[in-house]
């Protein structure tokens, strides 16, 4: 999936030149975090963040205190250095963005224009339907051998119950590099049967742990 299919296209802008008391009340209006600073050309040249607006404003034990800074512009207390998406950049990659640079806002440019902005409650929500979290199913974690053709192995046997697979994600065991761990979400309430089929074909499954089954 890529961040053009899950990005917001409607994006509260300002200027520069705008005032952070407009960016106050545009931020409680449209129940947002960040705001997206762009030129005439509507080209990102910064961006603001509730945080920002904290700190610029006055003291609420103090409101007519330093009441004049609401009035100066965004291009005091914007950020310029910002790390910017491509609609084309891929949902996976930019998760990794948003963990290794400790960020909760993306601005998707292209050809130096803003044209989306993807947050972190954007993507949380998309790596759920991903998983097929947020459907009805059943969850089953097999510790399998790290070698190509284990994957349809398994998928051979959930079909063989007439199974859909949701989703599937593949992580390296933690304890032994030669296996990983294969988690498999089915559109089933009752995994059970397939349980027990993948135990029977050999399989090391870990969960479901089921009363009264070896691994």
């Amino acid at each position: 999936m890529i961040l053009e299919e899950i990005m917001k296209t409607s994006i509260a802008s300002l200027s520069p030149s705008n005032i952070i008391a407009e960016a106050l009340a545009l931020m409680g209006d449209h129940k947002i975090r960040h705001i997206p600073i762009v030129n005439d050309a509507f080209e990102l040249v910064g961006i603001v963040s509730d945080r920002d607006i904290r700190d610029a404003a006055p003291s609420i034990f103090h409101p007519e205190e330093q009441s004049e800074d609401l009035q100066q512009p965004l291009s005091k207390i914007m950020k310029t250095d910002i790390i910017t998406g491509h609609p084309l950049d891929f949902v996976e990659e930019t998760a990794a963005v948003f963990y290794d640079h400790h960020i909760s806002c993306l601005p998707i440019t292209k050809d130096k224009k803003l044209v989306g902005i993807v947050t972190e409650t954007d993507l949380l929500r998309t790596l759920v339907e991903l998983t097929g979290a947020n459907q009805p199913g059943s969850q089953i974690e097999v510790k399998v051998p790290n070698k190509a053709g284990i994957l349809g192995d398994i998928a051979a046997i959930i079909r063989n119950r007439k199974a859909n697979i949701q989703s599937v994600l593949v992580y390296p065991d933690k304890k032994d590099e030669h296996f990983k761990v294969l988690v498999i979400r089915v559109q089933t309430m009752n995994p059970i049967s397939l349980v027990q089929d993948l135990k029977s074909a050999g399989h090391h499954v870990l969960w479901p742990n089921l009363p009264g089954m070896a691994p």
